[in-house]
């Protein structure tokens, strides 16, 4: 399973330049280096350049017969265990490492960036962070509490703001004590030879399979999740006082405005680049504010 995309190895040839190399050179949108080589080496795989245009329109065709069958089946039935226990079978014995790892630190990183506005919005919002450290955690529900965890936080958040007759306001200094670079390890990943799909296509075809053991309420909740990931852009922004520069490259479209859940796929492929960036972005502003605070300190007196 050795990957196709080996930075190390890369020259750069004028006449004809490697577009892995300048994605991985770029530097205009905030993002872990490690990370960066694993998005791209998945990227860059056999599994998405071939299997993913077959699989894309099989699922979507999944998802729409799926919701036809849903009309004969109780509303509010579910087997969320079924799901998380089947998940965690699937991404251990034939998802790639680089995309396992990925899957695992978004719990993490979500947990982070949630953490943060919370401790910085003047409230006392309680969190419920989720931080798996292996694959077999999975099982624990933790996609469905995931998008739980959001919309709870969103709504008492505002509530509090609303009690407080306020909005969301810039803190005189910010707490990133919640920021961190910890999380699970790539090296602890499955590397068996079945371990072959990328992230993309893993979620093409997990997608019809969660829509078939959740409720109609759980799978709309998750698809239109992601569209929120502009409000908690939004959120950070104003915290941070920022000048939205890089929200830009948040665009899972307006949070009042439902999207299909046909596209639920690549959508949730945006949420995850969505998320490591604003972490990142997160974690340089912790370090910067940790040299302003070691100038100041050790300046003249």
């Amino acid at each position: 399973m050795k990957p196709r995309f080996e930075i190390d190895a890369m020259t750069h040839d004028p006449d004809d330049p490697n577009p892995w190399l300048a994605l991985f050179l770029d530097q205009s949108v905030p993002f872990n280096d490690g990370v960066k080589r694993a998005w791209l080496i998945d990227s860059s795989s056999p599994s998405r350049q071939y299997l993913l245009p077959l699989v894309r329109p099989l699922a979507r065709l999944a998802i729409v017969l799926l919701q036809l069958v849903k009309l004969f089946v109780p509303r509010h039935w579910r087997a969320s265990a079924t799901l998380h226990a089947l998940l965690a079978w699937g991404l251990k014995r034939f998802v790639r490492p680089e995309a396992n790892w990925l899957i695992l630190r978004h719990f993490w990183l979500g947990s982070e960036i949630l953490d943060f506005i919370a401790r910085n919005s003047g409230t006392d919002v309680p969190t419920s962070p989720l931080k798996p450290n292996s694959i077999d955690a999975l099982r624990d529900e933790v996609f469905l509490k995931h998008d739980l965890n959001l919309y709870n936080f969103i709504i008492r958040l505002n509530q509090s703001l609303r009690k407080q007759g306020r909005g969301l306001s810039a803190p005189d200094r910010l707490d990133f004590d919640g920021i961190s670079d910890s999380g699970p390890r790539l090296d602890d990943m499955p590397r068996q030879w079945t371990n072959v799909l990328d992230l993309q296509t893993a979620i093409e075809l997990f997608a019809p399979v969660y829509q078939l053991f959740l409720s109609d309420d759980d799978f709309w909740r998750a698809t239109n999740s992601l569209q929120l990931d502009e409000t908690i852009g939004l959120y950070c922004a104003t915290l941070i006082n920022a000048d939205g520069r890089h929200l830009a490259l948040i665009n899972n479209k307006h949070p009042l405005l439902p999207e299909s859940t046909l596209r639920a796929g690549y959508r949730l492929a945006l949420h995850g680049l969505a998320t490591e960036s604003l972490h990142a972005l997160l974690l340089a502003l912790k370090a910067e504010q940790a040299r302003q605070d070691a100038s100041r300190t050790s300046g003249p007196r």
